[in-house]
C-alpha cells in the first residue's frame, strides 16, 4: 500500500536522514522509483553535529538548501531532480505533525501555550487533531533557540488560528514581532520588495508572533478532505514562455497560504498565479489587485504565471496594489 504523506510532514529514511515533505503532488517515478515522495533533505547524522536528538541522543547536522543538493549528488544522485524524490522503499518512518504535537507540548511550555491558545481561544475551537508541529521540533532536533512552526489543517481552522493570533496580540497574551526580528526575517528572505513593503504585507497576515522570547509561525496544510479538491492542473508540467509582469484582480485566494500559493485572477492572458516561495503566500485577498512578475508557463489546459522559479526568486514578486492604495503609497 502506498504511503500517505502531505505538506509539512517529515520522513525518516533507513539512512537516518530527515526530509521535509514539500508537495501534495501525486507520487512521481515509474518502475523501481514508483512512489517517490517529493522532499527536501534537512538533517543528517554527524558525530560533530550541533543538534542532539532528544529521542535517541544521536548528533545531527542541519543542511542548508545548497548543501543538501550537493550531499545527495554524492550519496544518492537518483534522489536529485527538481527537488528530492525519495522512493517509498527507502522510508523508515513518516513523522506526522498532528501526531507528535501533544508529546512535544508536554515537554516544552512555549509549545504548550501556543497549543492551548489555538484550541481554546479560536472561534468554535480548532480540533486538537487539526493542529501539528513541524520543523526541528517534529524531528526531535530543536535547540533552545529554535523557532516554532505550527501546522493548521483545513482552511476554516487556519483562518480561526489567524484570528486567535490577532486577538491574543491585542490582549498582550503574545507579542507582535519586533523590528529586529522583522529585519532578520527580511534578510533571510531577501525579497524583491523594500523592507517597508515587505512589512506592510506580512503584518496583515496574522500568522506570526513571539511567545516568551521565541518566534513562531502558523502554517497551512490541506486536511484530508481538502486534498480531494486538489487540482491536478496545478502540478501539470508546463512549457516556459519567458518572463512577464502583470496587474490583475484576484478572483479567488482561498488557497493563497498553500504551497504552491494559488491566486486565480481576472486577466486576458493568465489564468492564475502560483507562488512556490513562502515569501508570497497570503499576499493578497479576493477582490484585491496585484502586480506580479514571474515565468509564464503554458500547459494543455491553462496559462499561468509562476513566482519562485528559483530558490532566491530574483526578479520575481507578488505585491498587493490594494494594500499600497489603502496606505497612501
Amino acid at each position: 500500500m502506498s504511503i500517505r504523506t502531505r505538506l509539512r510532514d517529515f520522513i525518516l529514511t533507513f539512512d537516518d536522514w530527515f526530509f521535509s515533505v514539500v508537495s501534495y503532488e501525486p507520487r512521481s517515478g515509474s518502475g523501481s522509483e514508483s512512489g517517490a515522495v517529493k522532499c527536501l533533505l534537512r538533517y543528517i547524522p554527524d558525530e560533530c553535529g550541533t543538534r542532539i536528538s532528544n529521542r535517541n541522543g544521536r548528533r545531527y547536522r542541519k543542511l542548508d538548501f545548497n548543501e543538501a543538493y550537493e550531499f545527495l549528488r554524492q550519496h544518492r544522485p537518483l534522489y536529485v531532480r527538481d527537488v528530492h524524490h525519495v522512493p517509498e522503499h527507502d522510508i523508515k518512518e513518516v513523522l506526522r505533525p498532528e501526531a507528535w504535537l501533544p508529546a512535544v507540548a508536554e515537554t516544552d511550555d512555549r509549545v504548550a501555550r501556543i497549543y492551548e491558545l489555538l484550541r481554546s481561544r479560536s472561534r468554535s475551537h480548532i480540533p486538537a487533531d487539526r493542529i501539528g508541529i513541524t520543523g526541528s521540533f517534529l524531528c526531535g532536533l530543536n535547540t533552545p533557540h529554535s523557532d516554532i512552526d505550527i501546522v493548521i489543517y483545513g482552511l476554516e481552522n487556519f483562518n480561526r488560528a489567524r484570528e486567535a493570533v490577532a486577538s491574543a496580540k491585542e490582549e498582550g497574551i503574545i507579542r507582535d514581532i519586533d523590528d529586529a526580528t522583522w529585519r532578520q526575517i527580511y534578510r533571510k528572505r531577501n525579497p524583491e520588495l523594500s523592507y517597508e513593503e515587505f512589512i506592510m504585507h506580512e503584518k496583515r497576515k496574522n500568522n506570526r508572533g513571539i511567545i516568551g522570547d521565541t518566534y513562531f509561525d502558523i502554517l497551512y496544510s490541506r486536511d484530508w478532505a481538502e486534498l480531494a479538491l486538489l487540482d491536478p492542473k496545478d502540478y501539470e508540467p508546463g512549457r516556459r514562455m519567458g518572463y512577464l509582469q502583470i496587474r490583475a484582480e484576484v478572483k479567488d485566494a482561498s488557497f493563497s497560504f498553500d504551497s504552491p500559493a494559488i491566486y486565480r485572477i481576472e486577466h486576458p492572458e493568465i489564468d492564475k498565479v502560483l507562488s512556490f516561495t513562502h515569501t508570497y503566500v497570503g499576499q493578497a485577498q479576493e477582490g484585491e489587485w496585484i502586480e506580479a512578475r514571474g515565468v509564464v508557463e503554458k500547459t494543455a489546459h491553462e496559462t499561468r504565471l509562476v513566482v519562485g522559479t528559483t530558490r532566491e526568486a530574483k526578479g520575481e514578486w507578488i505585491r498587493c496594489l490594494s494594500t499600497h492604495t489603502s496606505r497612501g503609497i
